[in-house]
């Protein structure tokens, strides 16, 4: 049995709602569940800001790895890493649950340096990791590994012989996957950064990985992918890698950043022999509340867009603010 005080209760596809009573299908049958008085389960998914795009080495033509794709964490649906849904909050009436929506990661500040990882999102005891940063271009450990967060960043390439590339970025268990590495050889491609549903792609001579892929989901009664990883930029003529599906941002020079309130990772700049540009920044993460409608509180905060189809309430807070029970 769960806390009323945000704890999670051991509910499998759920087919009814009541105040004090959930009746779910089990895999041995019905069976009815006594919650506490006054208690509602809420289906939710969460989050956290994208990491943001490596950046190339001025001079040279070696490249940057994508950014890392913040965590994603649901009830509604499959959960980043390859994991199945969770189980729904359980929520106590007249008690608010915080809900912090995480900031993409800034996009590296100057030559050959590494991107900013994404910040955490939360709503009350659930929280996803933020998006791991994408690696510098021609460098050295740590610069050239790529970034653990929700999602692992894409590594870049050693400006030591044989040039072998750093290692990758690693994903949160259950809420991403791994960045991809770079080419082990002069002619660098970076890696991308991981996605919440499939890892970063690896970079190869004079191309950039692309970025894994997001995840897609309907908590919001249409389907819609969120959580993919930047592309790694590419060496000299080649081509630069796409971010992945659900608002990963594309490697270049500049790179584009992952979309807003998708949590998609920053993509990585080329080197260019001059000046290459900035990666670019992690898209904003964003945290989605479900629920029947009969069980709305009606008591919010931080201007969530609101929405129901007479059965079903559903609040998106693209910004923080809380839900009360």
């Amino acid at each position: 049995m769960g806390s009323p005080n945000g704890g999670i209760i051991g509910v499998v596809n759920p087919t009814s709602f009541g105040k004090d009573t959930i009746t779910s299908t089990l895999a041995t049958g019905s069976t009815t569940l006594t919650t506490q008085p006054g208690t509602r389960l809420i289906d939710y998914l969460v989050i956290a800001g994208g990491g943001g795009g490596g950046r190339g080495n001025t001079g040279s033509t070696y490249s940057g790895g994508g950014g890392g794709a913040g965590g994603y964490r649901t009830s509604a649906g499959s959960s980043g890493g390859g994991a199945s849904a969770e189980l729904s909050l359980q929520v106590c009436g007249a008690t608010p649950y915080p809900i912090t929506v995480g900031g993409g990661g800034a996009a590296a500040p100057s030559s050959n340096t590494v991107g900013t990882a994404g910040s955490p999102s939360t709503f009350s005891t659930i929280t996803s990791t933020g998006g791991g940063r994408g690696a510098a271009g021609f460098t050295t450990p740590p610069s050239n590994n790529g970034g653990d967060g929700g999602s692992g960043g894409g590594a870049g390439n050693s400006s030591v012989a044989p040039y072998p590339s750093g290692t990758v970025g690693q994903g949160t268990a259950n809420q991403g996957f791994n960045g991809g590495l770079a080419v082990a050889a002069g002619e660098n491609g970076g890696g991308g950064g991981g996605g919440a549903g499939a890892v970063g792609g690896n970079g190869s001579i004079n191309i950039g990985g692309n970025g894994g892929a997001g995840l897609a989901s309907s908590i919001t009664g249409s389907s819609l992918s969120r959580g993919g990883g930047g592309g790694g930029a590419r060496y000299l003529t080649g081509s630069n890698g796409t971010g992945g599906t659900g608002g990963g941002g594309n490697a270049g020079n500049p790179g584009t950043a992952g979309t807003v309130n998708t949590g998609g990772g920053g993509g990585g700049s080329e080197g260019v022999g001059i000046s290459p540009t900035a990666g670019a920044a992690g898209g904003k993460g964003v945290v989605i509340l479900s629920m029947p409608l009969a069980n709305f509180s009606g008591t919010v905060t931080g201007s969530p867009t609101e929405s129901d189809d007479g059965t079903t309430k559903r609040l998106i807070f693209n910004d923080s603010g809380s839900y009360t029970g």
